[in-house]
């Protein structure tokens, strides 16, 4: 099987590519995992001056694979180290979390390349970045609404930052797929370029970031960050938690509608 999780350096510049191009990149534990470590990796490389994030293939990511069991398939007999489901649920969701937690905290300029569909945990993945680049083909949809699910992977608190409490809530309520001119007039993308420029454009700025003063952007970084608030750590907290126990409650709900159908 090909690596899920592809990185690659251009003169200071990290690429990290999530490589599950037949199911838009949706996530898995096997792409989740490694790309949390790529993201910390890319974090701590001082010959890294600007991390990319993109998907392979025609999207950017489509969130959790839900035939593939998301992040909740490696779930142990209840114990009394990890405890039961929901606790492990928790514990698993909450460590690949660390990738949007990484991508908003690390104190270097970070750019999400979206050159297709965003949906679900993608656009906490891409909501984490500092700037979103995109293509014409960028569509952007919450999607939690659709599996009864509360939101993940930051995208409940990235996105009442950058475009505020009112639209987000439009956003994350009435669930609207948005095509990639909605979503640059809404402020979702920071900048939206023709498709066969969208590589090369990302490029060009995320090595004028490579190149440019480093402590500087780190510092100004962690300014922008201090000025949100601090309580982002709590926030993650919050999200692993509500999405275990949304995700979870929906699947009983379900099932037992099911069981007095039948």
């Amino acid at each position: 099987m090909a690596d899920e999780v592809l990185v690659e350096d251009e003169g200071g510049v990290r690429l990290i590519t999530m490589n599950r191009p037949d199911r838009l990149n949706a996530l898995t534990a096997s792409i989740m995992a490694p790309l949390a470590d790529a993201a910390a990796d890319a974090a701590r490389d001082p010959a890294v001056g600007c991390v990319v994030i993109t998907g392979a293939g025609r999207g950017f990511c489509a969130g959790g694979d839900l035939k593939e069991g998301g992040a909740d398939k490696a779930v142990v007999p209840a114990n009394a180290g990890s405890g039961g489901r929901t606790e492990q649920g928790f514990a698993r969701l909450r460590g690949f979390m660390e990738t949007a937690r990484l991508l908003h905290e690390m104190p270097k300029p970070t750019i999400a390349m979206v050159n297709g569909p965003v949906a679900g945990a993608g656009i906490g993945i891409a909501g984490a970045c500092d700037l979103r680049f995109a293509g014409p083909g960028a569509s952007f949809l919450t999607a939690f609404d659709r599996i009864g699910a509360g939101g993940d992977f930051g995208s409940t608190w990235f996105w009442t930052k950058i475009v505020g409490t009112g639209v987000a809530r439009e956003l994350f309520l009435l669930g609207e797929k948005l095509t990639a001119e909605q979503a640059f007039a809404k402020g979702l993308y920071t900048r939206l370029f023709a498709e066969d420029a969208l590589r090369e454009e990302t490029f060009k700025a995320a090595q004028r970031l490579a190149d440019g003063p480093r402590m500087g952007f780190r510092y100004m970084k962690q300014n922008l960050n201090n000025a949100e608030d601090y309580a982002f750590e709590a926030a993650l907290d919050a999200e692993a938690l509500n999405m275990t126990l949304s995700t979870q409650a929906t699947a009983q709900i379900w099932k037992a509608s099911q069981r007095k159908d039948g």
